[in-house]
């Protein structure tokens, strides 16, 4: 079947938010990965409130080299509610490919450890191929392979844990997917959207792979159209992109509740378009 060429995200007003409570039973640190990436282009409104024990707090923000937000606080105890919520009015610029992008992600990395992959991939694709077809291929490997069973796998696993157990949920697919294009001297990485039309409607992973000089998007689960996705965390695996961390101490993650919408119709993604996140 042809490719058809890349187009960028057609989708532009989007709106997203997320809200959780957390149950602090030790003093932490603790970190956030929830926010809209800041990224060249992109247009929005936003607004968050963290709240600890009754207590209003600023949390710090710290941004990485691509875009990446990450909200940092102490909390000394008590619950904390967060609340985000953010309106895209104009997609962002696509994100360019750099050389060191091209050294950084074909690395191997804890949850996508593809130098435990190469004999696979040597009996499973001919590396000799165009990458555009083995990005396809691996994408279909992948979806076949693997059924979305949510709670059948754990924060821990890997790519090597998903290619046995056959199952998972969006983190799985982007992991095995990421670590079999590394293995293929493929650039990739993971990525934490929010995805307007996923079904069950939660954070989503996705993978990004360069292809001709350009950061595209592949999702293996299908569950959602990669046009009307948003970017929030970028990195080498789920360790890079956790929505929620802590250090030192301990939490519960009480709940969590996260939406993705447009006004605007979202397109029909059959996975062949080449697609880029704006």
């Amino acid at each position: 079947m042809p490719t058809i060429p890349y187009r960028y995200a057609m989708i532009a007003q989007r709106d997203v938010s997320a809200t959780l409570e957390v149950f602090v039973a030790a003093p932490c640190e603790i970190e956030m990965r929830i926010a809209v990436a800041q990224v060249p282009g992109i247009l929005l409104r936003e607004r968050l409130s963290v709240v600890v024990a009754g207590t209003p707090v600023m949390p710090e923000e710290i941004v990485d080299a691509v875009g990446t937000r990450i909200h940092r606080f102490w909390a000394g105890g008590g619950l904390v509610s967060i609340d985000y919520w953010a309106q895209i009015t104009q997609p962002a610029a696509p994100m360019p490919a750099t050389a060191l992008d091209s050294s950084t992600y074909l690395r191997p990395s804890r949850y996508a450890e593809s130098d435990t992959f190469y004999g696979f991939v040597s009996s499973r694709f001919d590396a000799e191929r165009p990458r555009v077809e083995l990005l396809d291929q691996v994408v279909s490997f992948v979806g076949t392979h693997t059924q979305y069973i949510p709670g059948t796998s754990d924060p821990i696993d890997s790519a090597a844990d998903t290619l046995m157990a056959g199952a998972g949920v969006c983190r799985d697919y982007a992991h095995l997917t990421v670590a079999l294009l590394r293995a293929l001297n493929i650039p990739a990485r993971a990525v934490a959207v929010y995805a307007p039309g996923c079904t069950p409607m939660d954070f989503h992973a996705v993978t990004e792979a360069i292809i001709d000089g350009e950061w595209v998007v592949v999702d293996a689960t299908g569950l959602a159209p990669r046009q009307a996705m948003v970017r929030i965390a970028t990195g080498r695996d789920a360790a890079d992109i956790a929505f929620l961390e802590n250090h030192g101490g301990s939490i519960t993650l009480n709940s969590y509740w996260v939406t993705a919408s447009s006004p605007d119709p979202l397109p029909c993604d059959d996975g062949r378009v080449r697609v880029s996140i704006a």
